[in-house]
């Protein structure tokens, strides 16, 4: 039986990777991409 891997506590560590995987930017992304775009605006 191919059981999911859990942490200790019970949680589905592949199910946690799916759904971040699908809640878009990550705080660090919108980050860069703002300052990417603040340098942009400058020249």
């Amino acid at each position: 039986m191919d059981q999911p891997k859990t942490t200790v506590a019970g949680t589905n560590i592949e199910e946690v990777k799916r759904l971040n995987a699908q809640s878009g930017l990550t705080y660090n992304e919108v980050k860069a991409l703002l300052a990417k775009q603040k340098r942009t605006a400058k020249k």
